[in-house]
């Protein structure tokens, strides 16, 4: 807990602009009625989970799911396709990715090809693409990729989740690997953090902005179905 306080306090002391120039991306994709996509492979898919259908989280939201980039299909099958390229194309042209919608792809290593064709297809559609990944850790690593770019060369802005390599945190010198993964919870409170600043930068210039209520809220469920008639067909998941 104390060496992630130390991290969460650099990311609020060093990070300050970047945060703020993610929340005017996000803000402007909202107020043109656009949708934030969010990807991930592995771990990292599950903060795609962590913003989607949330209390108090903004409604357009779209999760990229593919289930054989996740860990539940079986984990190294899916770690071994994170490494293929062009692996993720057919699956994201299933999706509705438009040109004035945001795409955000978590990667906290950046030197697979599934991540960083996310970015390169986001691109090519005109969205405004935004990494979460550890800049240290993707310089310490050769890419993956056949373009030998990391997922912070390949993308509109980075927001920086600050992993050590290999995305463990604690030594002890009786045990011979670093250990207490944090890409999670710092990614967690980044995608927090800007979200709950669009929300108020979208308030504060007179706009309404898209908010879940609980649904275990009397009176949440007509407030939410109005919200999801509006962006269920592009949001899949919403239906």
């Amino acid at each position: 807990m104390e060496e992630v306080q130390k991290d969460l306090e650099q990311l609020q002391k060093n990070q300050a602009e970047s945060l703020k120039k993610a929340v005017e991306y996000l803000a402007e994709t909202i107020r043109k009625d656009g949708v934030i996509h969010v990807f991930g492979a592995g771990h990292s898919h599950l903060l795609s989970e962590e913003v989607f259908y949330r209390s108090g989280g903004l409604v357009p939201v779209n999760p990229l799911l593919e289930e054989s980039l996740m860990l539940h299909e079986g984990a190294v099958q899916a770690s071994r396709n994170e490494r293929k390229h062009h692996y993720i194309r057919d699956f994201l042209e299933q999706h509705s990715l438009e040109t004035g919608d945001a795409l955000i792809v978590i990667s906290t290593s950046g030197r697979n090809p599934v991540p960083i064709d996310a970015a390169e297809y986001g691109k090519e559609k005109g969205l405004t693409v935004v990494a979460i990944t550890s800049i240290d850790y993707s310089k310490s690593q050769p890419s993956r990729h056949e373009s030998g770019k990391r997922l912070y060369e390949s993308v509109d802005m980075v927001l920086d989740n600050l992993c050590r390599k290999g995305d463990a945190l604690l030594t002890h010198p009786n045990v011979p690997e670093p250990y207490a993964a944090t890409s999670t919870v710092i990614g967690a409170v980044i995608l927090q953090t800007v979200f709950a600043g669009v929300i108020e930068h979208l308030a504060e210039n007179g706009e309404k902005p898209p908010v879940f209520l609980s649904g275990n809220v009397d009176g949440a469920d007509e407030h939410n179905q109005h919200l999801v008639e509006k962006y269920k067909e592009r949001i899949p998941l919403l239906k």
